[in-house]
C-alpha cells in the first residue's frame, strides 16, 4: 500500500494530498467517517470523487443521481482538461482563502468550488450540443448553490469564488485564468440585446464583493475591481477601479492582485 500511495503522489500530488488529509480527518472525527469515505476515500481518482459529489448535490425528483453520475463520468473521461482545471481551482482556493487549511475542504464543503466544477460539466454539455441538459445543470446549480453561471460562459482555471453567494455570470462572459471574485459579483449585460453582450475578464483579476461589471467590456489582466463598484467601461490592465460608476483610481498595488487578495485602497480608505 505505501508503494501504491507513493506512485499516486508522484503522478497526482493534489489527489494524493487530499486522500492523506481525508484519512487524518477520519481519525480526528470518526463520526464523519462515512461521509469522508463515500465522498473521497471510496474513489480511485479526483475525477470520480467530483462525479460523485456532482450527482449527489444536483440530483432531484426530476433527475436521478445515476443519470447525473453517468454524465459527469463521461465528461471527465472525454475532456481531461476538466480534471486539470479542478486541481488548479483547489490549489487556488487553498492559496488564497485564509479559511481554507486543507485541500479536501473545497471538495467537501465549499460551494464556490463545487459550483464551478458543476458549471464545467454544464459547459462541456453545451459544447457537445446538449443544450437542454446544460440548462438543467445551470438550473440545479443555481437552486443548490445560489450561483448562476450560464453554460455558454467561458471560465478559465485556477479560479476562486469566495463565499460564492449570488454570483451571476452571463452567457457570453469570459473569465480568464487565476481570477478571484467574492460574493454577489455580477458579470452581466446592459439590456435585452442578443449577441456578444457580457464582460471579458483578463487573467489574474480580483473582483470585490458586490461588484457589477456590465456589458461587452474588457477588464485588463491583473486589475482590481473594488467592492460595490459598477463597471461600465473597459478597465486598463494592472489598475484599480472603484465607485459608481467605476473609475480608475490608481495602480493595482501588486503584480498579482487575485493571488494576494489585497482589497485595501490607499491605506484602507
Amino acid at each position: 500500500m505505501p508503494e501504491t500511495r507513493a506512485r499516486v503522489a508522484e503522478v497526482d500530488p493534489v489527489w494524493s494530498h487530499i486522500c492523506e488529509e481525508a484519512r487524518a480527518a477520519v481519525q480526528d472525527e470518526p463520526l464523519l467517517g462515512g461521509f469522508i469515505h463515500s465522498g473521497l476515500l471510496h474513489h480511485a481518482t479526483l475525477e470520480r470523487a467530483l462525479s460523485y459529489r456532482f450527482s449527489l448535490k444536483l440530483a432531484s425528483g426530476e433527475m436521478s443521481e445515476q443519470i447525473l453520475r453517468e454524465i459527469a463520468d463521461e465528461a471527465y473521461t472525454d475532456d481531461p482538461l476538466l480534471g486539470q482545471a479542478a486541481r488548479a481551482d483547489i490549489v487556488a482556493v487553498y492559496d488564497r482563502d485564509p479559511a481554507c487549511h486543507r485541500f479536501l475542504q473545497p471538495v467537501l464543503f465549499f460551494k464556490g468550488f463545487q459550483a464551478i466544477q458543476a458549471y464545467r460539466i454544464g459547459h462541456w454539455l453545451w459544447l457537445k450540443g446538449r443544450r437542454d441538459m446544460a440548462y438543467f445543470v445551470q438550473m440545479r446549480v443555481s437552486e443548490v448553490f445560489g450561483v448562476d453561471i450560464h453554460p455558454g460562459a467561458v471560465v478559465g482555471k485556477g479560479v476562486m469564488i469566495d463565499h460564492a453567494h449570488s454570483i451571476v455570470i452571463g452567457e457570453t462572459a469570459v473569465v480568464g485564468d487565476n481570477v478571484s471574485m467574492l460574493h454577489s459579483v455580477t458579470l452581466g449585460g446592459t439590456g435585452k440585446a442578443d449577441g456578444d453582450r457580457h464582460p471579458k475578464i483578463g487573467n489574474g483579476v480580483l473582483i470585490g464583493a458586490g461588484a457589477k461589471i456590465l456589458g461587452n467590456i474588457k477588464v485588463g489582466e491583473c486589475s482590481r475591481i473594488a467592492a460595490g463598484s459598477v463597471v461600465l467601461h473597459d478597465v486598463p490592465r494592472c489598475t484599480t477601479v472603484a465607485g459608481v460608476p467605476a473609475r480608475v483610481i490608481g495602480e493595482a498595488g501588486c503584480s498579482q492582485p487575485a493571488q494576494t487578495m489585497d482589497q485595501l485602497i490607499d491605506g484602507g480608505i
